[in-house]
C-alpha cells in the first residue's frame, strides 16, 4: 500500500493528512513535493497528521528530517500530528522525538502556531 496525502486548510494552517506508508520511493517522493509545493505558495504554518501512517522506513524518516530542515530555512514551522505508537517508538528511538515539535490533538497543535 502506497502512501495518499490530503491536503486542507484550518485557521491558516496547512494540514496534510497523510496515510499508508512513507518509504524509499513513492511515499518519500509524495511528501517532499507536497513541502516544496506549499513553501512555493508561501504557506510556512505546516502540520503532517500521521493518524494513519502505518510504517516509516529509514528514508521516510529522512525525509521527514529533511521537509523539517527545509520548512525551517524557509521561516516556517513543520509540526507533527496523531503519532500511531510504531511511529512514535520509532521517533523515540531515533532521538527524533526531541527534534519536532509532536501534537496529540489537531486544535492544540493549531493554536500553537498562533503563540509563534
Amino acid at each position: 500500500m502506497s502512501m495518499k496525502l490530503n491536503t486542507r486548510q484550518v485557521d491558516g494552517v496547512t494540514i496534510l493528512d497523510l496515510s499508508g506508508r512513507i518509504t524509499l520511493g513513492e511515499g518519500s517522493v509524495q511528501l517532499r513535493d507536497a513541502i516544496r509545493d506549499l513553501l512555493g505558495k508561501g504557506q510556512k504554518k505546516i502540520l503532517l497528521n500521521l493518524a494513519d501512517v502505518n510504517y516509516i522506513d529509514s528514508s521516510g524518516i529522512g525525509e521527514l528530517v529533511s521537509a523539517y530542515t527545509t520548512v525551517r530555512n524557509q521561516g516556517g514551522e513543520l509540526k507533527l500530528l496523531n503519532l500511531t505508537k510504531k511511529v512514535h517508538d520509532l521517533l523515540q528511538i531515533t532521538k527524533l522525538y526531541t527534534v519536532f515539535d509532536i501534537k496529540d490533538d489537531e486544535a492544540s497543535a493549531i493554536a500553537s502556531y498562533a503563540r509563534v
